[in-house]
Parts: C-alpha cells; structure tokens; sequence
C-alpha cells in the first residue's frame, strides 16, 4: 500500500485500540455478523443485519426473506467458526484447504454440475470443470483445466509469502491478505461462491496476524468490482490493494466516529431524558432511568427487538415488551410489524 494509506491506516487502528472500542460486550461476534451480511449481500442476498443476528443467535428465519439467501448466511457463519480456529494452527494453506473452506461456504446452497468436463458438486468445494464468464458480457477466467495447478502455484507462494511476513508489519499483513483475495478470486476455481470464500481467506489472514479484519460493505460493491476489473486488466495489485485500503480506512472513522458520537451522547443525554420524562410524563425517576437506559442502549443500532433488550440489559421479557409500548406510547420509538415479528426504531 502507498505511504500516505499506511500512515492513515496505522493512525486510525492506533486509535480504535486506545479508545478499546474491540474489547466492547460481544464486539467481535457484531462485528463478525456484519462482515458475514456484507458478504453475502454483494453476491445478492437481502438479508439484514438485524435479521442474520436473530437467525444465528436464535435459530429465527426471517419472514418474506427468501429460504436460499438465510441459508447462504448460516453456510458463512459456519465457515467463518471454523476458519478462525483453523487459521490460528497456522498450518500451510493447501488446495485441500481452500476446498474444505469452500465446501462450507456452499453447503446448503450449492449442488452438482454435469458438464463436458464431467460431474462435480459445489456443495462439497470440488473444483470447476466447465468455464465460466465474470457476468453477462464479461471477460473469461482462466481454462478449468488450468485450475488445479494454478490452485498448487498460489498456495506455494501464499504459504512462502506467510512465513517471510514480519507478523508485526501491520501494513505487510493488510497487504498480503488483499493480494491473496485477489488472486484467488481472479483464478476462480468454483462454479459458485469465489466472492464469499476469498473475502474469507482474506479475513482469516488478518485474523491469524491479529488485526482488524475489512469488511467490504454492499454499499462498497460498485467501488470492489471496478476494481477487480481494473486491476485483472492492468495487471497492477496496486489498484485492488489501494481500493480495499481505502475502504477499510473508511469503515474504521465510520466505527470510530460512531462510538465516541454514542459515548458522548451517554455523557450527556441520560439525565436530560430522566427529566423530560419525569416532567413531561409524570413518572417515577426509577421508571424513567430505565427508558433512558434502552434509548441510550440504541443509540448505535437501526432498530431493536424485545429479545435484544432481555438479552443485553438482563430484564425479563415481560418487563421489556412493557418498557418498550411505554417508549411508543410517549413518542420516542415507533413500531413495526406484528406481535411476532414486532421491531423498534427511534422517531
């Protein structure tokens, strides 16, 4: 990466580390569920965050979401739990490796293919034997023939490039982890799940070397597929790296600028609420410290669900759905959908 993006990148991961916005309550689970939405969001799905927390923590489909895009999400996470405990063995990445990770990425999702090349099953992680396009219209990877051996080249050269890596190199770590995205990604061994599986690889290599793992958001896609064109036509790993850089840099002011906005707001809201509720509402200042507390506790989130708040702020579910109708009846939320489905956002 240039100097001037490792300069920013170092000053900011310095930054999230003396604010310990990653030693919050369940941070690391939150923020893994983000990177897995994301993920499967840019191959399409529309599953929200919101939505994937209550199916991996509760076991709870989503309504009107269809069952293949919950699936995807359930394959990911299974293949993100068992990533992270494998990559910390830092065994040599093999071709065997990278197929198992694949076979959980596409576990409920994939299936058998019978081409001219013969049969083979994306549900398992077996490699393509037919040849495929980046999109309508687009430019063909590599023959399937030339697949299995481009797969050993790449491995060799990850697995050289991990043992000369100074694990202290923050900047090294970063940039090894996007080039083997991008190199994975553009040797497309799979018929299905390329995408999921390198952003995978990608995260567990900054998992294996402790740093913060990227995220790439669905917002981020046009910016991510441009450059991945640009960088397989020009041949230059600076553009992908510079790219994946900078959109990292930018999720990380966004993380940094939202905590220390919520720390603030809790320094400085929580008695005025207090008040305006006792005045306005003519309620006890025990009642009221309580509503605070929920509506602080949203300050980071889109919207919340009566579970969330039995879970994080340890009320029981009878006590929770009763604060959360007050909080509607006063005006400060506005609810959604039905008695089972029901959700909360701030007005």
């Amino acid at each position: 990466m240039t100097e001037e993006n490792k300069k920013q990148l170092l000053q900011l991961l310095q930054k999230h580390k003396e604010l310990s916005i990653s030693e919050q309550i369940d941070y690391e689970k939150f923020y893994l569920y983000s990177i897995i939405t994301h993920s499967t969001a840019i191959e399409g799905s529309t599953v929200t965050e919101v939505e994937a927390q209550l199916l991996f923590d509760e076991g709870i489909t989503a309504k009107g979401k269809p069952m293949i895009e919950q699936l995807m999400n359930l394959d990911l996470k299974a293949a993100y739990d068992y990533g992270r405990v494998w990559i910390r063995r830092h065994e040599d990445i093999t071709v065997e490796s990278l197929i198992t990770l694949a076979a959980k990425v596409m576990a409920r999702t994939g299936g058998e293919y019978n081409s001219l090349g013969g049969s083979f099953d994306t549900s398992k992680g077996e490699l393509r034997k037919l040849n495929v396009t980046a999109g309508a219209g687009g430019r063909s990877y590599m023959n399937w023939v030339k697949v299995p051996m481009k797969l050993v080249a790449f491995c060799k050269e990850l697995n050289a490039r991990r043992r000369s890596l100074d694990p202290t190199d923050i900047a090294a770590v970063y940039d090894l982890s996007f080039w083997a995205h991008y190199e994975l990604v553009t040797i497309h061994p799979w018929a299905d799940g390329n995408g999921r599986t390198s952003r995978l690889l990608m995260n567990l290599l900054q998992i294996e070397y402790d740093v913060l793992p990227t995220k790439v958001l669905k917002e981020d896609k046009t910016e991510y597929i441009q450059a991945l064109i640009d960088t397989r036509e020009t041949e230059d790993i600076g553009i992908f790296i510079d790219c994946m850089t900078k959109l990292h840099i930018a999720h990380i002011h966004q993380d940094i600028d939202h905590y220390v906005a919520s720390i603030g707001k809790e320094m400085v809201d929580k008695g005025d609420l207090q008040k305006e509720m006792v005045s306005k509402w003519s309620i006890k200042p025990s009642l009221a410290e309580k509503l605070a507390d929920i509506l602080l506790y949203m300050t980071d989130k889109d919207e919340i669900r009566t579970e969330y708040v039995v879970r994080d702020m340890d009320i029981t579910e009878t006590t929770a759905k009763r604060y959360l109708r007050q909080l509607t009846e006063f005006g400060y939320l506005e609810a959604h959908g039905g008695n089972r489905n029901r959700y909360y956002t701030k007005k």
